[in-house]
């Protein structure tokens, strides 16, 4: 890479935070105001600095690029699923970057109905994302919402699928779905705070009326809770979800009934979460309570909801955490995960002969998928893992039978599962904790310490980081590096307590056993700290940041996308989308206990006179989670930090937000940059 470049010094305005008596010296806080072109002309000149820095990697980039777009079969098209009388299909043409929403009346030889091509509705848009698509019950009307910025502030609009005719209802700043009540013409949604944006409002509104005129139906005034509308399986029930880290509340309404007053199903209470499904008479409901760390299932009477008439139906289960269920008429299908692996319990309402559906390796990922219907006995669920394709399965609970229905397609004829090999090894960490380690690598790769090796982990939110398969991996697999997935604490990989034991005052768990796990790997000669790579993104890439600051000298490398790093003066300021919904998560700062914790780890207020690692980041101007003023301080202030000669980029993407670029194949031209970025440092050209 060129080193004769100098790279841009953001200006230093000092601005002086305080906090509980204590300052806080921030040279770069003026770097918030999107709208000043100083913030924008910095941003620029950062990118102009990359590009010009990585100009000898842009053939790679293009060759990178067009590799991976090779592998995905461009005419594809999803699994068909039966609702309501129609075959549903998500399909892609071959040179089209937006998926094509179709259907099939009655049966998949039908003639094809096309309901929206996001093709056509992306045209002129440097951003476009289709959400919340809804249809009525009398299959006539399609609720939609679009994003033309990347801010997840949709508009809703109707669109009429006998004529194709976009109706005049039009309703701004909503979350992006709306339900349809079962008279085909009541529409329910969310809308947003238009400072912070939480999902705070749920209004009704009736086709054809002044939107003007649209009744509120619950407003959420805690600001720690966000809203959201859906309907039961059963169709019988609307339901409002208020809900926040550790407390859930419902709201049911019956759904033939749309203006009658929705009744909550249990009044919040501190700590308790709940999750419902209705079948027949009954409610089925996934809680903590009872202290049931892990959840367990019970059950109550449709018209006697409150916690006291609750019964257990699955009881707790200290080494099982229970992660959700499927109903059906015959079958109650539960989502486990025990020894950090997804697990899938079938149960026969008649009490006889429940079992697990059969799974032979650790590097795995199987979920529930889309199941719409009750009366059947086919489930179809998703499996994968780290060497294997994605695969949509139709299982039959009655007879135990199977049929994949499709494996993900990797073109380009070089792909072989069986050139793989995955691992699941188990590190220690400092308290002497084992954390699991989920590996991939060819087979002809030895373990001699000589390898590059990526290691990615999240950490938070509960999150657990399945071992997926990504077919773009293969770029980096093939040219000889090894990745790692770190299962640390912040997820829920090994159950609810490995969450509780990686947020708040014992959030620091993360960041140590990701460190813990890079050293393991190290120890057992899987890489050296000369040709190790951490990657990691939003909560991640807070992750990037604390793990730099704590041991630079083991990484060789570091992607940071979206990266969450300025934590003190982000959940200090209440203005910001997701602050006061995270307290839980980080803790409030305005609690001096948790603003010296949160001080002694945040990223940014921890840079010091060190060298760090070669390190890109990669941000959106729009991005609504982390603003882009986050990682554009952090690179500011590592640029007069750190005493290395190590690269650093920042790369802002000018027309996305928090997810990247819109487009299908778009999304890999910044992969590219990624991998380009990883594979210069190794001295790989092609």
């Amino acid at each position: 890479m060129t080193d004769t470049l100098v790279p841009p010094l953001a200006a230093k305005k000092d601005t002086v935070l305080e906090k509980h008596g204590d300052k806080r010296l921030d040279s770069y806080f003026w770097l918030n105001d999107r709208e000043n072109p100083e913030v924008i002309q910095y941003l620029k000149d950062e990118n102009e600095y990359y590009q010009q820095m990585t100009t000898h990697t842009q053939a790679f980039q293009k060759d990178l690029f067009e590799e991976m777009k090779a592998r995905i079969k461009e005419d594809d098209e999803s699994v068909p699923y039966l609702y309501n009388g129609y075959y549903y299909i998500t399909r892609f043409e071959k040179g089209k970057e937006y998926p094509i929403f179709s259907r099939k009346k009655g049966s998949l030889t039908a003639e094809e109905e096309i309901l929206f091509n996001c093709n056509e509705m992306a045209k002129g848009q440097s951003y476009f994302n289709l959400g919340g698509l809804n249809i009525s019950e009398d299959n006539k009307l399609a609720s939609f919402s679009t994003d033309l910025v990347g801010r997840r502030i949709y508009t809703l609009q109707v669109k009429n699928l006998e004529t194709g005719e976009i109706l005049a209802d039009k309703i701004k700043n909503v979350s992006g779905t709306a339900i349809w009540a079962n008279d085909n013409k009541t529409l329910f949604y969310t809308t947003k705070d238009e400072v912070t944006l939480r999902s705070d409002k749920i209004h009704k509104h009736v086709l054809g009326t002044d939107v003007k005129n649209d009744v509120l139906v619950f407003h959420e005034k805690d600001e720690t809770f966000n809203s959201y509308i859906a309907k039961t399986k059963s169709k019988k029930f609307l339901v409002i979800n208020s809900s926040s880290t550790l407390t859930s509340e419902f709201q049911v309404l019956d759904a033939n009934k749309p203006n009658d007053k929705f009744k909550v199903f249990q009044p919040r209470t501190r700590g308790l979460e709940y999750n419902i499904s209705h079948f027949d008479d009954h409610f089925y409901i996934v809680t903590n309570k009872d202290k049931a760390t892990n959840f367990k299932v019970m059950k109550t009477p449709d018209n006697a909801t409150t916690k006291e008439n609750w019964v257990d139906v699955i009881p707790h289960n200290d080494a099982v955490l229970i992660e959700g269920i499927e109903i059906f008429k015959n079958y109650l299908v539960v989502e486990e995960r025990s020894n950090g692996l997804n697990k899938i319990r079938i149960m026969p309402w008649n009490g006889g002969g429940e079992y697990y559906l059969p799974f032979e390796i650790e590097t795995y990922s199987a979920f529930v998928g889309t199941n719409v219907d009750f009366d059947t006995e086919i489930l179809r669920y998703g499996y994968q893992s780290l060497a294997t394709p994605y695969s949509v399965i139709d299982f039959n609970m009655r007879t135990k039978t199977k049929e994949v229905k499709k494996e993900l397609d990797v073109l380009g004829g070089k792909f072989d599962k069986n050139n793989y090999k995955e691992e699941r090894v188990w590190a220690t960490a400092t308290d002497g904790t084992k954390v699991p380690i989920s590996l991939v690598y060819r087979k002809e790769v030895k373990k001699d310490g000589n390898n590059p090796l990526l290691q990615y982990a999240y950490g938070s939110y509960g999150h657990s980081m399945d071992p997926n398969f990504d077919s773009t991996i293969l770029s980096l697999l093939d040219r000889g590096f090894i990745y790692a997935i770190a299962h640390i604490r912040g997820g829920e990989d090994m159950g609810r307590q490995w969450y509780e034991d990686g947020k708040l005052l014992k959030k620091k768990n993360t960041f140590t056993d990701f460190i813990d796990c890079s050293k393991f790997l190290i120890e057992q000669k899987y890489t050296n700290p000369k040709k190790l790579y951490a990657q990691g993104g939003s909560a991640g890439g807070l992750l990037m940041g604390a793990i730099i600051n704590m041991a630079p000298k083991l990484y060789h490398g570091v992607l940071a996308g979206v990266p969450f790093v300025d934590v003190v003066t982000t959940m200090l300021d209440e203005t910001i989308p997701l602050t006061t919904g995270e307290y839980d998560e980080w803790g409030n700062p305005n609690d001096k206990l948790y603003y010296d914790y949160m001080k002694s780890y945040s990223p940014y207020d921890n840079i010091k006179a060190q060298d760090y690692p070669n390190m890109l980041v990669t941000t959106g101007l729009h991005d609504s989670q982390v603003q882009y003023w986050e990682p554009a301080k952090w690179v500011a202030k590592l640029r007069v930090m750190k005493t290395d000669k190590n690269l650093l980029f920042l790369d802002t993407n000018m027309d996305a937000g928090h997810g990247g670029a819109s487009g299908r194949f778009e999304s890999l031209k910044e992969l590219a940059k990624e991998f380009s970025f990883l594979l210069d440092l190794e001295g790989i050209k092609e």
